[in-house]
């Protein structure tokens, strides 16, 4: 037992930051759940509230989830979070760094530029440019900047013309004003998470899809499994998640025809794909990283 006081940034209820405040309380007899909604940051003193707590005085924060849907407010929150990092308060992971990720184009930059394989993908405002890509790509996945889960992605297919895909496109542009394009690629029924924790391989576990939906996703009725991954791809994984400073994190992987391609990184990772595909507590294993950190640096 140590005395350390961390507080956990998430949903109040849901599993996953629940399970956090429960290893925390029982490592630490401290238990804090943070709802970002009801944070208040005094700018002239630079002290951030929740409640009746200030969490300046807090040795550590894990961030967890900062919004149930990613949008441009996420941003603002990712920047109050980074003056309690600037007076010295340890934030599991860095709000600069998760900040990357809740933008999904920053965040397949940046593994563009760390030369990490992607689908082909094409950004651009331009409704002649996007229909031009769909062509190219035969079919194309359209993504929202801000989403998680396949969340508001939409396939368009170069079969369907370009009357039909114009007036998607138009749609899609009404709410999220830019389009980010990627190139359609046949995922065989699954796609990978590779789990890091403080930059070290944990394990893979595959999410496989219903065969009447085309990502994999669990709110899109797939299911878990463990998955054995050899060191080419732990080494693919690795890379990608080192183009960022994360202390938990899952590397989306799918395995194509023309090789393995990461999909994002996530800003946050993922503990029930560990426990159910791999029957690993991630949770557990991070909260004991978090206070190994905390000791080695005070």
């Amino acid at each position: 037992m140590t005395n350390k006081r961390i507080a956990v940034i998430g949903t109040p209820g849901k599993w996953s930051t629940e399970v956090l405040a429960d290893h925390l309380e029982e490592l630490t007899g401290f238990r804090c759940v943070v709802d970002m909604s009801e944070v208040v940051l005094e700018l002239e003193t630079g002290r951030l509230r929740y409640r009746d707590r200030v969490l300046n005085e807090l040795d550590g924060v894990i961030i967890k989830k900062i919004s149930e849907i990613y949008s441009p407010a996420a941003d603002d929150r990712i920047r109050m979070l980074s003056t309690l990092e600037a007076d010295g308060v340890r934030c599991f992971s860095s709000p600069g760094e998760v900040g990357r990720l809740i933008n999904r184009l920053e965040g397949t930059a940046a593994l563009a530029d760390g030369g990490v394989p992607l689908p082909p993908t094409r950004v651009t405002e331009s409704t002649e440019a996007a229909l031009a890509a769909i062509d190219e790509f035969g079919k194309a996945i359209l993504k929202p900047l801000y989403s998680t889960k396949a969340r508001g992605m939409l396939v368009l297919e170069a079969a369907d013309g370009p009357q039909a895909n114009t007036q998607k496109l138009n749609d899609f542009k009404s709410e999220h004003g830019l389009f980010y394009l990627q190139k359609f690629v046949h995922l065989g029924g699954q796609d990978l998470g590779m789990v890091f924790l403080g930059g070290e391989y944990l394990c893979t576990y595959a999410r496989v899809g219903d065969a009447n939906a085309w990502n994999t996703t669990i709110n899109s009725g797939g299911k878990y499994q463990h998955f054995e991954a050899g060191p080419d791809l732990i080494e693919l994984g690795r890379k990608a998640q080192s183009c960022f400073s994360l202390d938990f994190t899952t590397v989306d992987i799918a395995l194509t025809d023309q090789g393995p391609v990461v999909f994002e990184v996530s800003a946050f990772g993922g503990f029930s794909g560990a426990l159910k595909g791999c029957g690993i507590d991630a949770a557990q294993k991070l909260c004991r990283h978090v206070l190994n950190e905390l000791e080695q640096n005070r």
